[in-house]
């Protein structure tokens, strides 16, 4: 028989004996089955050794959603070595900034980033980098001291074992990075103790089996993207990867084909597939959609109204919450409870312990307002090579979540706000106060207060209050400075000028009043957009939209 699944990758070699032509993932035209993909893993892992990596080296994973980063994925793992999946939409000066922090023994990557990687080769050079494998390579890497070798080289119909590398269940297995309320995002360190606990854990909120289909809209270097490849690989199931989320048509059109059961996003996710899309007319042909799940931030209670009421009568919406430091998900609010309890993040999945405490460490009493502490097995090691960030929310409590909630009678917890003042935009947290030092650095600002109000498409809607220094000032020319300075998530979708911010008795910004400036003026145009959107009935399938989730974090 086969071993029992404590390490990650034993998801994929236990259904590779189990279920060896069952189709495991399905990419546009590409539809593969588990052995086909335990076996490239396995020659990918044997490459990974034969070119000196060992356990416990970080593999930077750099693709997007499809065959080549599960084979990556998992190979990595097999070999003993550290998988670091990053976003490819990432600046090269920042992937150079963690290429530093990471040393990695080996990166892997496709021909469209390939220019990227022989830019920074030179700054490679007298690093621990080891090999580059590069899927469709183009250019010459000459005069280098690591293995640059076509991914074409290595994944072939020879059958491969499965390596025989000891790793205890406790080893790093991956790092993960948040999106990041600084310049500098963190590496949250999950073993694989804390993923395959937290895998079995969600498998058994969602009550999935090898009889789901997951499409999944969510890159697989996010958190959320990686447990429900996980999640699906541990029960034998199928994954459907569609990375043209914005084709919302063609997303539904596919889901319908491939008889998907589970549908999984953020907030946004949602919003557009309730604006944007032709959810409501294919309500009758989502047969086999058995649920949606929705994490990644907050979503108002009037999409998950208007998601009860799209969604055929069959399907369950299930509310999650969690964290990257938490390998995924701590609650679930059972679709049964959803009407009664809406505001509510549910209650700890199994493994889970959820406490509300105040700034002592004292555990709160029920409908009192403290800190969310999470504690379990899925819980993280820390952050990469960050003792400072670690101590900061880790302590023998457990992780210390930043959000401010209480818990009712019943065991259900609410979140109020944020500790320390972050926001949640599209499923990134940002630190509001960041974004206002960029702004003052284009000089021409006397002030300002970065401000989050509600948004149905983002949870959150990030706006700014201004005080220019020249009276003819605009609102455009201040975010064309600021688009060269922020990632687009982090831009203001909104900047209103005025003489002078309210302040408060002592001449502090009042950020309250300041919300309530923005907060009108924003809802309505807010709402006038939607209206126009559900008035408007000729929605075609195929129109472009652009996602605003990024998806990281």
């Amino acid at each position: 028989m086969y071993k029992s699944q404590t390490l990650i990758h034993h998801f994929l070699e236990t259904n590779a004996i189990v279920r060896p032509v069952k189709i495991a993932f399905v990419h546009e035209d590409l539809r593969v089955n588990y052995f086909q993909i335990n076996n490239n893993a396995n020659q990918f892992a044997a490459h990974l050794m034969a070119c000196g990596v060992s356990r416990g080296d970080r593999v930077v994973i750099f693709v997007e959603n499809g065959l080549q980063y599960l084979i990556s994925y998992y190979g990595t793992l097999k070999a003993g070595a550290v998988a670091v999946p990053l976003s490819t939409d990432m600046h090269p000066d920042r992937l150079k900034l963690l290429l530093n922090e990471l040393q990695p023994g080996a990166i892997v990557t496709a021909s469209r980033h390939e220019n990227i990687f022989f830019d920074l080769s030179s700054g490679l050079e007298g690093s621990k980098l080891k090999a580059l494998l590069i899927k469709e390579p183009s250019r010459d890497f000459c005069n280098v001291t690591f293995a640059v070798t076509p991914w074409e080289d290595i994944i072939s119909n020879v059958i491969a074992d499965n390596p025989a590398i000891p790793v205890h269940p406790d080893e790093l297995a991956s790092i993960v990075y948040t999106s990041g309320s600084t310049a500098i995002p963190k590496g949250v360190m999950l073993s694989h103790r804390n993923c395959v606990s937290n895998t079995h854990a969600i498998i058994q909120a969602l009550r999935i089996t090898e009889s789901d289909i997951q499409m999944s809209v969510l890159p697989f270097h996010y958190v959320m993207g990686k447990s429900l490849v996980n999640t699906h690989f541990a029960a034998g199931g199928t994954v459907v990867v569609n990375n043209k989320f914005a084709f919302t048509g063609q997303l539904i059109e596919q889901m319908v084909k491939e008889q998907v059961t589970g549908f999984s996003g953020v907030p946004s996710s949602y919003a557009y597939l309730l604006q944007r899309s032709p959810l409501l007319q294919y309500r009758d042909r989502l047969g086999s959609l058995r649920y949606c799940s929705q994490a990644g931030g907050h979503m108002s209670r009037q999409l998950k109204e208007e998601l009860l009421q799209v969604l055929p009568p069959h399907t369950k919406l299930y509310i999650m919450y969690g964290a990257t430091e938490a390998s995924a998900r701590l609650t679930v609010l059972e679709h049964e409870s959803l009407r009664t309890r809406i505001d509510s993040i549910g209650r700890p999945i199994a493994g889970v312990t959820l406490r509300v405490l105040d700034e002592q460490g004292r555990e709160l009493p029920v409908g009192e307002t403290g800190e969310l502490v999470a504690a379990g097995p899925n819980i993280m090691q820390g952050y990469w090579k960050d003792s400072v960030h670690t101590a900061n929310v880790l302590d023998d409590n457990g992780y210390h979540t930043g959000d401010l909630g209480y818990r009712d009678r019943e065991g259900y917890y609410f979140v109020v706000g944020r500790k320390d003042n972050l926001l949640k935009i599209g499923g990134h947290r940002i630190n509001p106060r960041e974004i206002e030092e960029v702004m003052m650095s284009t000089g021409l600002l006397a002030e300002v207060a970065v401000v989050g109000v509600p948004d149905l498409l983002l949870g959150q809607r990030l706006l700014a209050v201004a005080s220019p220094l020249e009276k003819g000032c605009s609102e455009k020319e201040i975010l064309n400075r600021c688009v060269k300075l922020l990632p687009r998530y982090k831009l203001p979708a909104e900047v209103r000028l005025m003489d002078a911010l309210p302040k408060t008795a002592t001449a502090k910004i009042d950020y309250p009043k300041c919300a309530a400036v923005v907060q009108d003026a924003g809802m309505a145009t807010l709402s006038a957009t939607m209206l126009e959107a559900k008035q408007d009935q000729d929605v075609k399938p195929d129109v472009a939209i652009i996602s605003g989730t990024g998806s990281h974090g």
